[in-house]
Order: structure tokens, then C-alpha cells, then sequence
């Protein structure tokens, strides 16, 4: 695809003697760039005025003045690109650049798939301490409301939001048990619900192939979303399979948008599994039937064939009833594990087999340990592992799991390429990481994360718009911004338009790229010239600024 392809130095330049009108005096302008608003319209050339935070004018400014200048020729100029699953919570208390993300054009990150920061009681925030691995940190919060304004007085580059998650809720009135909540409960559950919502979240986030997510019922999910649509809130849904019973998992995410009468989103939409593969295109007719019955109903992904969670999504959630602690003492009887290992070789509509869905132990590769004895093991597959051990795959992914006393960072290729491009062109699919924001420096090289946390949206912009013309720059640049900004209702954001937050990427489109593998993945992107961030320059030419202007971006039920 031919987009733009000047090539010229994008500079900066201060105008120190230049008398300033009071019509047309801006504190910054952005010129000559090609203007994607966000709105998915064709681009045009143009300025960007702004002051302080705000973009004050957008258009032909050539008469204009201002205290400083960005030359954007032959660059893209866009609105901030909105993460719309970000695992940035820890990253971020680490350090606040979140310079993987920020170097892709990332300005928004969104938390909160089924766990979130808050609400925690004092024996969850003592959990948290207690299983932290490589990145160490005092809980120094209780709410999430609190949490996210830690992070915003700490600092931060970039915007950040979290919807509650629906298991961190189940977690702090039910706690880890296999049991449906009690009335009184699901009023508590209900009840922190409405104070997060108050506090500036975005809606309920679940995740539903954990436990103890997992041992949730349809009605009790249907309760919390109720209540988070009181406010003007949206659920986002980690379906309860993306594999055998995809079909099953879509319809209980229908049942809840439409009882609730709530905005529901799918978390990284995919068929996880060759034999699901086929189903596909049944998926995305099922939601186009929805929407068009008045169902708002959107979906999210990442650009990989390669998914990323737990080593324990190999078993089966049951294990975990009563939390990780009773897991690990089941994995050590002789019988349970026996048993276990039968159940993980066995295909079931029951709970969702990754083991089985991978196909083999060397497409499962185990990225993150948190005993120092086992980190030799990062980025090797199962099978390697297994034979360096001289233990079937099996009996090594429960041991691993004992020793290591974690679920185990792990990497599963679960997906098919041309479903990701047939994905990627729907017209209510947004992007998400569902990744951390990392520097390849201090504790992040103690673990390989997934290629997605420093690729995902230069890959998008890179590989697939501009290389393999799968869909227009506009219409992507729409996706990353305007797209989700409306899905979440974030007022003056995701569009270049007067009034609106100056969150503004400036790149250029010959050369975006993304180079993170899952070899090597601690890669940062290229072809992000600069990032502002509430009219704040955090990247220019490329380099990261230091600066922390982030915000926390609230929901439309904030009181």
C-alpha cells in the first residue's frame, strides 16, 4: 500500500522573536503533517495547534505563530493510541514511562481484565505482596480508585483507566471457593461494584476460564453489570472459552449485554485451538446478528498467533478451588496428580484445555518464573524443559508449578493467521496488548514477556496496513483511537479535534515496525518520531523525555 512516504527530518523550532496575535497565539504547533483525526475519514494536510493540554485548532495554520514548532513532514499525525488491554498495573508502579508502549504511540493504557488493582481487603493486598515476582512493590491502596491515583501522583507517561475486575470483587466478599454468593453477597459484591464505578471505572472486567472466576454463574455476572450500566458503564469479557465452546461462551456474553442492557466488549477475540479455527466466521456473524438487533457489542485483539497466560491453564480449574495454595498441596498427592495428568491429555467442553489446545509441548513456551532456580528455563519450550528434566511434559508442568510456587508466565500458538487479518478488518475490532509496558532494563529482563508488549501497534501499522495491505491506514488509525474512545464514553479523546486533550503521535508510516520476537522480545518498535501526552512532548525523535504528564482518565459514572 502506497501511503506517505516523505522522508523528510522532523524537527523542532522555537520562534523566540516572533510577535504573537492574540487570535492566533498558540504555545505549540504541529506543521505539515498529514492529519488522521481518528475519524477513519481520508487524510489531509495540516497543522495542530495547541495550549497546555488542549488542542486549540486544527487546520490550515500557515499564518499562525507560536512559541514552538514541529515539522511533520511527511509524517502521520494521529490521535494517542488507546491500549484496550493493557497488563501495565505492576510495569507502571515500576516505572512510569511505560516506554514499550510509549515508542508504539500508546497514551492510554486500559486495566482490568477480571483482576484489578482494587478493591482489596488487607489479606488480598498481603497476597499481592506476598507472590510478586520479578517487580516488588508495597500495596500502598485499597480501592481502585485509590490505586490509579497512586499511579497518577507517583507519575506516568502515559493516560491510564481500569475497569473493576469481577474477580478481584468475588475474590474480596466470596473469596476463592467453588460456591455461588450468598444474597447478602452479591448486594456487597454489587455494592463495591457502584463505589469503583463512583471512583472513575470504566465498568466490570471478567475473565472467565480462571479460577476463581471460573466457578462464577451467568446471573451473578449479570448482577455486577447491571449495576455498573446504572453509571453508564461497559463489561469487557475474557469469554468463558475462546475454543470448544466459543459458540456457548458467545452466548452467555449476549445474555449478559442484554439483560444488563450494558456495552459488552470481547476481550481479544480469537477461535484458541486448530480444530476451532473453522468457527470463525460463525463467531462474527453471530455478533453482527446482535448488533443488529441493538445489542452494542464490540471486540478486541492482538496481531499474534500466540496467546500468553498461566502454565496452570493447563489444568483444570477445579484444582484451584480455595485458591493457588490448595492447588499446589493437590499437585503434590500421588492420586490428584495421577488424575490431573489423565485430565490434561483429554479434550473436554468442560473447562479450557490449553494443554490439549496448544497440540504439542513445544508450542508452549514458559517465559516467567519468579524462584531464581528455575529462570535458567526462560524461554524454552515445555518439551525442551521436559527433556532437559528427563520428565514427561506432563509430570514437568506439575512440577514446575510446585517448585515454582506460581502460575508460570507461559506463551501458547494457538491461532491462525488468516483469521487474525479477517479479524483485524472488522469494523468494531479495536487493539489490545494484553501485555505489560517495559523497558529492556533492572527487572524486566529477569522474565521474556510476550512480542506483543513492544509490538502490537507498530506490527498493526507495520506489517499488516502498509506490507500486506489488509486495511487502510485511516481505518486503523480509527480503531486505535476514536473507536475505543467511544466504546468506553471517554469524552475529548481519540480524535484530533478542537477542545479534545492533546494526546498526538507523530510517526511515519514508511517505516513503523515492530522488531520484539518471541526469541528476543525486550525489542522496542521503530518509526515513532513523537508522542504528547496531555500536550506534553514524553517522546521526541524517537527518545523518551522523561516526562510524567499522565492522567488517570475517569468513567462516565465518576462522582
Amino acid at each position: 500500500m502506497k501511503h506517505f512516504l516523505w522522508l523528510s527530518a522532523v524537527c523542532f523550532t522555537t520562534c523566540l522573536s516572533c510577535k504573537l496575535s492574540s487570535d492566533n497565539k498558540y504555545e505549540l504547533i504541529i506543521r505539515n503533517g498529514m492529519i488522521f483525526d481518528g475519524s477513519g475519514k481520508k487524510p489531509y494536510k495540516g497543522d495542530v495547534a495547541i495550549n497546555a493540554d488542549t488542542i486549540a485548532f486544527v487546520g490550515d495554520l500557515s499564518n499562525a505563530y507560536a512559541q514552538k514548532f514541529i515539522d511533520a513532514k511527511g509524517m502521520a499525525v494521529a490521535p494517542g493510541f488507546i491500549n484496550m488491554l493493557s497488563w501495565a498495573n505492576e510495569s507502571l508502579v515500576q516505572d512510569g514511562r511505560s516506554q514499550s508502549d510509549i515508542k508504539q504511540g500508546v497514551t492510554l493504557e486500559v486495566m482490568g481484565e477480571g483482576e484489578s488493582m482494587g478493591p482489596l481487603t488487607p489479606a488480598m493486598k498481603k497476597e499481592m505482596e506476598q507472590y510478586q515476582t520479578a517487580v516488588k512493590y508495597k500495596v500502598e491502596w485499597s480501592t481502585l480508585g485509590e490505586y490509579l491515583n497512586y499511579l497518577q501522583h507517583k507519575g506516568v507517561s502515559c493516560n491510564i483507566a481500569s475497569f473493576v475486575g469481577a474477580t478481584t470483587v468475588r475474590r474480596y466478599v466470596v473469596g476463592e471457593v467453588d460456591r455461588a454468593p450468598t444474597p447478602a453477597e452479591l448486594d456487597s459484591m454489587k455494592q463495591l461494584v457502584a463505589q469503583a464505578m463512583q471512583e472513575g471505572a470504566l465498568g466490570v472486567g471478567s475473565s472467565l476460564i480462571y479460577p476463581p472466576a471460573f466457578f462464577a454463574k451467568t446471573n451473578e455476572l449479570v448482577a455486577l453489570c447491571s449495576e455498573a450500566s446504572r453509571y453508564g458503564g461497559s463489561y469487557i469479557s475474557h469469554m468463558r472459552s475462546e475454543g470448544t465452546q466459543l459458540y456457548e461462551a458467545l452466548e452467555e456474553l449476549v445474555t449478559i449485554a442484554k439483560q444488563a442492557n450494558i456495552h459488552a466488549e470481547i476481550y481479544h477475540l480469537k477461535a484458541a485451538g486448530k480444530s476451532n479455527w473453522n468457527k470463525i466466521d460463525s463467531v462474527i456473524s453471530r455478533i453482527e446478528k446482535a448488533r443488529a438487533d441493538g445489542l452494542d457489542i464490540t471486540a478486541d485483539m492482538y496481531n499474534y498467533v500466540a496467546g500468553g497466560t498461566g502454565l496452570t491453564a493447563c489444568l483444570p480449574p477445579a484444582l484451584q478451588d480455595g485458591g493457588f495454595g490448595k492447588l499446589r498441596t493437590r499437585l503434590q498427592d500421588p492420586a490428584i496428580r495421577q488424575q490431573t495428568i489423565r485430565d490434561m491429555n483429554t479434550p473436554t467442553t468442560a473447562w479450557e484445555n490449553f494443554y490439549v489446545a496448544a497440540g504439542s509441548p513445544d508450542r508452549i513456551l514458559l517465559v516467567g518464573f519468579r524462584q531464581d532456580s528455575l529462570k535458567k528455563y526462560t524461554g524454552k519450550s515445555l518439551a525442551d524443559i521436559a527433556r532437559i528434566r528427563n520428565r514427561q511434559p506432563e509430570e514437568t508442568v506439575l512440577d514446575l508449578v510446585v517448585q515454582d510456587s506460581s502460575r508460570i508466565e507461559s506463551i501458547y500458538f494457538l491461532m491462525d493467521e488468516a483469521n487474525i487479518k479477517k479479524q483485524q478488518q472488522l469494523p468494531w475490532m479495536s487493539f489490545g496488548s494484553d501485555e505489560g509496558s517495559y523497558t529492556p532494563e533492572g527487572v524486566f529482563l529477569q522474565f521474556n514477556c510476550h512480542p506483543r508488549a513492544y509490538g502490537n501497534f507498530a506490527r498493526l501499522l507495520g506489517k499488516y496496513v502498509r506490507d500486506e495491505n489488509v486495511l487502510s491506514l485511516a481505518e486503523a488509525i480509527r480503531k486505535l483511537t476514536k473507536l475505543p474512545a467511544t466504546n468506553l464514553r471517554i469524552v475529548r479523546r481519540g480524535e484530533l479535534k478542537k477542545g479534545n486533550y492533546a494526546d498526538v503521535v507523530i510517526f511515519d508510516p514508511a517505516t513503523i515496525a515492530d522488531h520484539a520476537t518471541f526469541d528476543k522480545p525486550h525489542q522496542f518498535a521503530t518509526g515513532m518520531v513523537h508522542v504528547l501526552v496531555n500536550g506534553v512532548v514524553v517522546l521526541k525523535d524517537g527518545e523518551h523525555t522523561g516526562a510524567k504528564p499522565g492522567r488517570f482518565v475517569k468513567g462516565p459514572g465518576y462522582r
